[in-house]
């Protein structure tokens, strides 16, 4: 259960970061109020899950998701550089989020 409320939490960790930037410096309500609640469940998530993985690893992979979420909708939704480097080294971290998770004790 701990790994679902991580991938809970890293989902809304993508969700408060794209809404951060739709809310153009907090001058839009709708995506601030979405920020707060989306900042609030994943850290929420991230809590829970933290009681059962090590903290180590569910804060590599909790910003590893958020890394590779955010990257994604920046070049899909915000016209972001999807250069080969780029695509390269997001390819490394998914690696290494999988790593983590084959190497946890949980």
């Amino acid at each position: 259960m701990a790994w679902i409320y991580l991938l809970g939490a890293g989902v809304f960790e993508i969700g408060f970061a794209t809404f951060l930037k739709m809310s153009n410096g907090f001058t839009k309500l709708v995506p601030c109020i979405a920020f707060v609640i989306s900042a609030a469940l994943s850290l929420w998530l991230l809590n829970r899950a933290i009681q059962i993985i090590p903290l180590g690893t569910a804060y590599a992979v909790w910003t590893g998701m958020g890394v590779i979420g955010t990257v994604v909708i920046g070049i899909v939704y915000f016209g972001d550089p999807a250069g080969a480097a780029r695509i390269i080294l997001l390819m490394i971290l998914v690696g290494s989020i999988i790593g983590l998770k084959l190497v946890s004790p949980v």
